[in-house]
């Protein structure tokens, strides 16, 4: 089952596009290390749910992941081959939007050399740069 939102107000919603650096979810909240974008992107629903599993495979029910980002804006599509007009296309997938700075996984509970590597996994099947951060510890 693909990650997508329970209910919307709105079935489909327009494209936009993705100004500036995150401000919101900029920082390490939950684990330890964390999995930082440096690009702005859509990440489909399928790519998140990719990289989860690459993480969790790796860490062989050790240490908790927590995801930052969730799926929430539809990205609508018209069939190949269709006439122009006829209104909107359907919902063809969900996306999640993601912002320069954002945090997209987190990582507790294991050493950081294994942290590493779970994050390096989960980078692979993502179409953003990212790098790899630590927590603040706030004095």
């Amino acid at each position: 089952m693909p990650l997508m939102p329970k209910r919307v107000k709105h079935r489909k919603s327009q494209r936009g596009r993705i100004r500036g650096n995150a401000t919101r979810g900029n920082y390490v909240a939950f684990g330890e290390f964390g999995l930082q974008a440096l690009g702005p992107a859509w990440l489909t629903a399928r790519q998140v749910e990719a990289a989860r599993v690459a993480a969790t495979h790796f860490l062989h029910r050790e240490g908790k992941l927590f995801m930052r980002i969730f799926p929430h804006k539809p990205v609508a599509a018209k069939p190949l081959e269709t006439r122009m007009g006829k209104g909107k296309g359907e919902t063809e997938y969900w996306a999640a939007v993601i912002k320069p700075g954002m945090v997209l996984y987190e990582l507790g509970g294991v050493p950081e050399d294994v942290a590493k590597q779970a994050l390096n996994r989960a980078a692979r099947k993502l179409p953003v740069p990212t790098r790899f951060i630590h927590r603040r510890h706030r004095v």
